[in-house]
């Protein structure tokens, strides 16, 4: 009976052995069916966020590089212009004060004579007083009609 009981557990023994083989292959064949499709949805995964994700991020990000250059080209360009144009009046104010500082300087060497056209006659218009009675009057002031030859 020992030996029966030696022998039946020797080969229960070398079942089980044989079963834990069997089931540890199973196993690693399923594992390895696993890791095979968790590698192949893993890979779909990427493929579908680089279409999905990948090239309109590219594409955005080209068009918003795009468009901020093109308006920082365009915001130089003008700001440019409008210092050319802040300059030119700038320079513009300078020649009208010199104009006037010079007619300023032109009516007081001439003690406020000035020649005036009307109608094609030509007149020399007198400063206020300068005659007592004027034959003409220009505005107000006395006048000498001068000849048109």
């Amino acid at each position: 009976m020992a030996t029966d009981r030696r022998q039946i557990e020797e080969t229960a023994a070398s079942e089980l052995r044989q079963l834990g083989e069997n089931l540890s292959a199973v196993a690693n064949g399923a594992l390895r069916t696993i890791e095979s499709d968790t590698e192949a949805s893993v890979a779909r995964m990427r493929v579908m966020l680089l279409n999905a994700w990948l090239r309109p991020l590219v594409v955005g990000l080209s068009l918003f590089l795009a468009f901020s250059g093109g308006s920082w080209g365009l915001m130089r360009w003008l700001s440019a212009s409008i210092q050319s144009e802040i300059e030119t009046l700038a320079m513009l104010e300078v020649r009208i004060d010199q104009a006037r500082e010079t007619l300023v300087e032109i009516e007081d060497t001439t003690w406020g004579v000035t020649l005036r056209e009307i109608d094609g006659e030509r007149f020399l218009v007198l400063p206020d007083g300068a005659l007592e009675d004027p034959p003409w009057t220009v505005g107000g002031r006395p006048a000498l009609k001068l000849s048109s030859e």
